[in-house]
């Protein structure tokens, strides 16, 4: 059988080849045994190998000796806002985030209500080998200490109440805007729906029934969107938002129906906050320049992380950050949940809306601009790592970062070339003022790397 992909926040593979119960079973159980005292939440989006992986996870939890609080559907962050409201020991959200249909996973979070940070989750995956490798050192609780499955039934409300103690409300309802939402048959479909019913917005959401049986490609990015596109012009909307299946990015469609990009989430969530309050601000360092673009404009501190959900809240935690996120489309706002959030970035873009009184595409085009490309090519790590003398010497960079792989900078334009942990490929990201110049970037680094 197939290896699933494991990374320190969980793990994701095809349902039957690569994530069966059994692995299931046996990565729920490593989990557990790394927790503090308490119960352990169990979520998932809307996939239809969901229910069954619940079952399979259940059972390993409270044969774990501890109380499985089951929220059923619901978004990621809503997990992680129920972790804190209901004073678990952690969660596992059943989800493989953007993925197809015949994958699925499980993702990891800590009693403080976010992703596991990489310490924690390099102990549960030492766990599960050491549990693969030989099952009897497994620990399952005796039958006086096994746990019970209870359903919590409203998982939704105390995040809906902390995003909406984020924005002004009535100012919303009083704008009476007019929103296309496309859930996809993910997992969002349910808080977006009440959201928008107490901002008053006139709204209608495609893909409602949160079963799986996806629409389109999961991936909210340009090219799986044209038809949502068609439907924001056709139906007259102010503005189109796109979830991905358990909630967690979130990308923008313009009055006219164009695809601004999920670069411009974060942004725009960042821009609305910082109208209210001024201080730090991080993304990952294959985001956007407009976040830092933005500290500048403010003078306020400027931080990058590595890529990733975990490595950006560890840097938001470090330096006290206003706010944060990921240019995937995930705005993380600390004072709803340490979690990638497209239910706060619909509504504080909303809340951007009504406080300027300007379009999406009117604030957008207030913002800089900048061409993003990303590119991959076959090439090993360690290749990658000898490389970075060249790289930067050639390219005659301003200043050269090895944070996560490598990143060159230059005043107006910057260029990422990481390594995949799982195949021999490197990813190349590239921005610059206009797409020519990222595509240069791109093709004067892949040849440097094909010739030495």
């Amino acid at each position: 059988m197939a290896e699933p992909i494991i990374s320190v926040s969980g793990l994701r593979g095809i349902i039957g080849s690569e994530l069966t119960p059994e692995v299931a079973i046996r990565f729920a159980n490593a989990f557990c045994g790394q927790l503090g005292p308490g119960p352990v939440l169990l979520s998932r989006d809307g996939r239809t190998s969901g229910p069954f992986l619940c079952d399979a996870i259940a059972s390993a939890i409270v044969a774990s000796g501890r109380d499985c609080l089951d929220l059923d559907v619901a978004a990621t962050p809503s997990v992680g806002v129920a972790v804190q409201a209901l004073g678990a020991a952690g969660a596992i959200q059943v989800s493989a985030s953007h993925n197809p249909s015949p994958y699925n996973g499980m993702k990891l979070f800590g009693p403080e209500g976010r992703v596991v940070p990489a310490a924690f989750g390099n102990q549960v995956l030492a766990s599960y080998r050491q549990c693969q490798e030989d099952p009897q050192k497994a620990t399952w609780a005796p039958i006086q200490s096994i746990g019970v499955r209870r359903r919590i039934e409203d998982p939704h409300q105390a995040h809906l109440d902390r995003v909406l103690a984020t924005v002004d409300a009535q100012a919303i309802r009083e704008c009476r805007i007019k929103v296309l939402v496309d859930s996809n048959h993910g997992a969002g479909s349910i808080l977006a729906s009440r959201l928008l019913e107490a901002l008053g917005c006139e709204f209608v959401i495609l893909g409602d029934l949160p079963d799986g049986q996806f629409s389109h490609p999961p991936e909210p990015i340009l090219e799986n969107l044209s038809a949502v596109g068609a439907s924001v012009t056709q139906g007259g909307f102010a503005v189109g938002f796109c979830q991905d299946p358990d909630a967690d990015r979130l990308a923008v469609l313009d009055e006219h129906g164009a695809y601004i990009g999920e670069e411009y989430t974060p942004v725009l969530c960042i821009l609305r906050a910082l109208m209210r309050h001024l201080g730090p601000l991080v993304t990952n360092c294959a985001s956007s320049s407009m976040t830092k673009d933005l500290a500048s404009k403010h003078q306020v501190p400027f931080f990058q992380s590595k890529v990733g959900e975990a490595n950006v809240v560890d840097c938001m935690l470090e330096h006290g950050a206003l706010y944060g996120g990921e240019g995937s489309g995930g705005p993380i706002d600390p004072r709803v949940v340490l979690v990638r959030d497209s239910i706060a970035g619909m509504a504080q873009i909303l809340d951007l809306m009504a406080a300027t009184g300007r379009s999406i595409s009117q604030l957008v085009g207030q913002l800089p601009t900048y061409s993003m490309i990303k590119d991959k090519m076959t090439l090993s790590k360690e290749k990658l790592e000898a490389s970075i003398g060249l790289l930067g010497s050639k390219l005659q960079a301003d200043s050269v970062s090895t944070l996560d792989g490598v990143r060159l900078d230059w005043a107006d334009r910057w260029l990422l070339l990481r390594a995949s942990n799982t195949e021999p490929l490197v990813r190349l990201i590239a921005e610059a003022p206009d797409r020519q110049s990222a595509q240069e970037l791109i093709v004067r680094a892949k040849t440097l790397m094909e010739t030495n």
